[in-house]
């Protein structure tokens, strides 16, 4: 019988999949110093972003056979080393990309209506400063007719397009690999839309966008650091919903607090789960705590993606 530790949790309905199917299911949170003894009574294991599963973990559970990364990113995992030791690693890339790119607007939505600092102060201030509020808060901005710059144009780079082109924003993408084709919008009654859309250079996306948002892997070296933010238009806005580490934050602090950035949203962070305090506090960023596949729609799809590659990887 196999036995598979969702050590990061699953969605219900992927549970019931994989039980359906006679596989055994444990879901209790194992700490990652106690990971290697609680491993070896196990077939596979799935994890999201907290679960680390490096070399010498890897080494010391020969009797796993599968990782299950529940989302995209597999930053925590040493995905070729588990596979040059014949363990299998799947990932559910496709599954979150909707409520990323639905957090990514909430940040804009939030930046260009400064709800972030408002949130703070009008419990505060709110009774006694309202009308100093109200003026403080008086220069919002739309979306609609601006332009979007997405930095990393793979499945959510792309949906994150998609619900900016449903608002009437403008589309800049830069990607590694150059895209041309066509993006569909899905609108009631069946209505579908296709729009052409094709990648242009990194430079070109920085140098003539409104608000950014990153969607790319970690990288050894910030892909937004102080030389981007200085060909920026002036009032910029950025938002991260990726990987800590893909923007230099303490260049990013500089640029807000110059006025060169009008403000950012992040989700990821550099230190997590320890965020540096100059983020945590400063007015204007939009925080969350990198919770972009966080609903209960993309869960669900993520845990019947991860159970049927589960299932399929083991009965074959």
């Amino acid at each position: 019988m196999i036995k598979i530790l969702a050590n990061d949790g699953i969605d219900p309905i992927g549970k019931a999949l994989l039980e359906q199917a006679g596989f055994v299911v444990d879901t209790e949170t194992v700490p990652q110093d106690k990971l290697v003894e609680a491993l070896q009574n196990y077939d596979a294991i799935t994890v999201r972003s907290a679960t680390q599963l490096r070399k010498e973990t890897i080494d010391q559970c020969p009797n796993i056979k599968l990782i299950g990364r529940g989302g995209v990113g597999m930053d925590n995992i040493d995905v070729d080393y588990a596979r040059s030791k014949g363990v299998s690693v799947v990932n559910t890339p496709a599954a979150s990309s909707l409520s990323v790119a639905e957090l990514v607007f909430a940040h804009l939505f939030t930046g260009v209506r400064f709800l972030q600092d408002s949130n703070r102060k009008m419990p505060v201030e709110g009774a006694t400063k309202f009308n100093g509020l109200k003026k403080a808060y008086a220069k919002g901005v739309e979306l609609r007719g601006k332009t979007i710059g997405i930095i990393g144009f793979g499945r959510i780079g792309r949906e994150t397009a998609t619900v900016a082109l449903g608002l009437g924003m403008n589309v800049l993408a830069y990607d590694l690999h150059p895209f041309e084709g066509n993006l569909t919008l899905n609108l009631q009654g069946g209505i579908k839309v296709d729009i052409p859309i094709k990648t242009v250079s990194l430079d070109e996306v920085i140098s003539n966008s409104d608000f950014f948002s990153l969607h790319t892997p970690f990288s050894d070296k910030p892909i937004l650091g102080a030389e981007e933010f200085a060909k920026m238009k002036n009032g910029v806005g950025v938002v991260n919903c990726s990987r800590g580490g893909t923007i230099d934050e303490k260049a990013l602090i500089a640029a807000l607090d110059s006025g060169k950035l009008s403000f950012a949203g992040l989700d990821v962070f550099d230190n997590e789960p320890t965020p540096l305090a100059e983020i945590l506090q400063h007015p204007k960023i939009s925080l969350t705590p990198h919770i972009g596949a966080a609903t209960n729609e993309a869960q669900e799809r993520i845990g019947t993606e991860l159970a049927n590659l589960i299932i399929d990887h083991f009965t074959k």
